[in-house]
């Protein structure tokens, strides 16, 4: 539900909290592919106010692209705790800068793997250095726009909370209930966790990093770029984690996939994408307590098993569609037209596969065993 009224529709808007990052990544490839910034460049070539304490004298610098595969060993977040229930209260990006140099590094640059949200920030502001814009023009006039996401913000828009955006939930409590999380905006870390978006404008995104890695042409950023930043840039040794720059690379039913998960206060998030099979997947949840993960699996394993043929009827049994209730055994069936056969999805299930029937007579249906035998 998109609040206590009223359901949630196709158009609603979530946080996508860390699939942010996406944009900011792409972002900085775009400075650097114009020749504005290198990847290897020190952080503080690019912010010379940058000082936090690095008892590693012997450290390689902190690099664009380090931050980019979150192996800088710069801490996990900004020295505020804004992630903290009830009030989640951000700091401004003048905030994050005077704290700098109050943290220390928790690592040697490039050695270890560290989910960093500050250094996604700071990657934030040097967008902001180098074009001379804000960080929100700047990813708006230059990914969103021509990208045609109307839908999506960097940033949460009150005015719309309760209505279009949907209005975010916490795990449920002890009371099996879910309480509303209280609105917030990330502010200085904006650039690694603060956009807004729905699955509408994430299929554009998904749809124009498929089309661009079969270009010739620009668009945004060069094919080979993004095709960089889907390889694998680190893979770290101890937790076995592999990043490309912005991406998470993940094995996934033995294939290659890239994206990106968010989790903020009361929204979870997951973007995947397959460039092998031209694929993508975006689920958005407004609560917290939740796995998207678990919905892309299901759907992949659903679409698997999909065949395509011209001749197969669609919508056969179109007029008995739809959801039905199977109280007390299972909550909820769900029957679906599929080819001339009609598949049930008995829901909710950790294994989504649908039971196929074939009609033997009117109204007689017998169930396919995975032999095709009825």
């Amino acid at each position: 539900m998109q609040n206590e009224n009223e359901e949630m529709n196709i158009e609603n808007t979530f946080s996508i909290c860390s699939i942010s990052k996406l944009f900011t990544s792409i972002a900085i490839m775009r400075l650097v592919e114009e020749g504005k910034i290198k990847l290897d460049d020190p952080i503080e070539k690019l912010l010379p106010w940058f000082n936090i304490d690095n008892e590693f004298k012997e450290s390689k610098p902190i690099t664009i692209q380090s931050i980019l595969t979150h192996s800088s060993g710069l801490p996990r977040e900004s020295n505020h705790p804004y992630w903290s229930y009830p009030d989640f209260s951000f700091p401004s990006k003048q905030e994050v800068i005077e704290e700098l140099k109050n943290q220390q590094m928790l690592y040697p640059s490039s050695k270890h793997y560290q989910y960093s949200n500050l250094g996604l920030s700071l990657l934030g502001y040097v967008v902001e250095e180098v074009s001379g814009d804000s960080f929100d023009d700047y990813v708006t006039q230059n990914i969103l726009d021509p990208l045609l996401m109307d839908d999506t913000k960097t940033y949460m828009p009150k005015d719309e909370y309760g209505n279009k955006l949907t209005i975010g939930y916490s795990s449920i409590t002890r009371d099996r209930l879910r309480e509303k999380v209280k609105f917030f905006n990330t502010e200085g870390i904006s650039a690694a966790a603060g956009f807004t978006s729905n699955v509408l404008d994430l299929s554009k995104f998904a749809a124009w990093q498929l089309q661009l890695l079969n270009s010739l042409e620009k668009n945004i950023i060069s094919s080979e770029t993004l095709k960089e930043m889907h390889k694998i840039k680190w893979r770290d040794k101890l937790t076995g984690v592999t990043r490309g720059l912005g991406f998470g690379v993940y094995s996934f039913e033995n294939e290659t996939w890239v994206g990106h998960g968010g989790s903020c206060p009361g929204y979870r998030s997951q973007l995947y994408l397959n460039p092998s099979k031209q694929i993508a997947f975006s689920v958005m949840i407004n609560s917290s307590g939740t796995n998207p993960g678990k919905y892309i699996e299901g759907m992949y394993k659903i679409l698997s098993s999909v065949s395509v043929s011209n001749n197969r009827p669609v919508n056969k049994y179109k007029e008995i569609e739809g959801v039905y209730i199977s109280q007390p055994w299972n909550s909820e069936t769900y029957a679906q037209s599929w080819g001339d056969k009609l598949g049930f999805l008995f829901m909710p299930t950790l294994n989504p596969e649908l039971e196929l029937y074939k009609m033997v007579a009117e109204d007689t249906f017998r169930r396919i065993l995975k032999n095709d035998e009825l």
